[in-house]
């Protein structure tokens, strides 16, 4: 069953600008983005290095902060969030994914994914446990849960990251090139997991430089000096 995204923006960005001073130059990283992501939609965000799409998922995921603009996730206004809130708040209503997994090396797999759920305390304690190792079966590692993440493939790693996002069943998951440091197979076996979760209504806002992988994503926006300068829509939204 395909996700029927809803009329309403799950996610809304407002005259979004980053300045970043560099000590000599200040260097404008967004330049007031106007942006609506709506809730089952697949937006793939591409660009070259230094174009400001990290930036951009950065400041939907809260990780970093606008100088100016509003950045708004359902209801609620990251931008005006403090840090400790913040921290909880992503903890719930967003999976991060990054390229080069970080998976923290001490614990095993099923200890990196169980993390988010004790920070949050999203599940009782006696539900966390099975609900982590139905992820790793849906990610096909519910063999190697008890695995330290060094002892696993890059693509192992990757699944395991996304494991550990989709931990407290957030709506939204923001991936920053995160098939970037995969060969291609891998990486289309990880693209092949988040077309799946799209269709389970997850919205998904992925940066990336594949543009064949781009090219497969609802809508994809080419950021170049801090603007969104091309909107291509390659699947219809439908509501209802």
């Amino acid at each position: 069953m395909a996700a029927t995204p809803s009329d309403t923006p799950l996610v809304k960005l407002r005259e979004l600008v980053k300045v970043y001073d560099t000590g000599e130059v200040p260097f404008t990283a967004l330049k007031g983005i106007d942006l609506d992501v709506y809730s089952g939609e697949f937006v793939g965000l591409i660009g070259k290095s230094g174009s400001g799409k990290t930036t951009l998922i950065n400041m939907i995921t809260g990780i970093d902060h606008p100088t100016s603009g509003e950045v708004m996730i359902g209801d609620t206004p990251v931008h005006r969030l403090g840090e400790n809130a913040l921290a909880k708040w992503r903890g719930r209503n967003i999976g991060v994914v990054f390229q080069f997994f970080q998976l923290l090396p001490t614990l095993t797999i099923l200890e990196n994914v169980l993390l988010p759920m004790d920070f949050c305390s999203t599940y009782p304690l006696r539900e966390r446990v099975p609900r982590a190792m139905d992820l790793l079966e849906q990610v096909e590692l519910a063999d190697q849960a008890h695995k330290l993440p060094a002892a696993l493939s890059g693509g192992q790693q990757q699944r395991a990251a996304i494991a550990r996002a989709l931990a407290n069943d957030p709506p939204i998951l923001a991936a920053d090139e995160p098939t970037g440091n995969l060969d291609s197979k891998t990486a289309e076996a990880v693209f092949g997991l988040f077309e799946r979760l799209v269709e389970q209504h997850k919205t998904i806002i992925m940066v990336t430089h594949d543009n064949d992988l781009a090219s497969r994503v609802r809508r994809a926006l080419h950021v170049a000096d801090g603007e969104i300068v091309e909107e291509r829509i390659h699947r219809e939204r439908h509501t209802g």
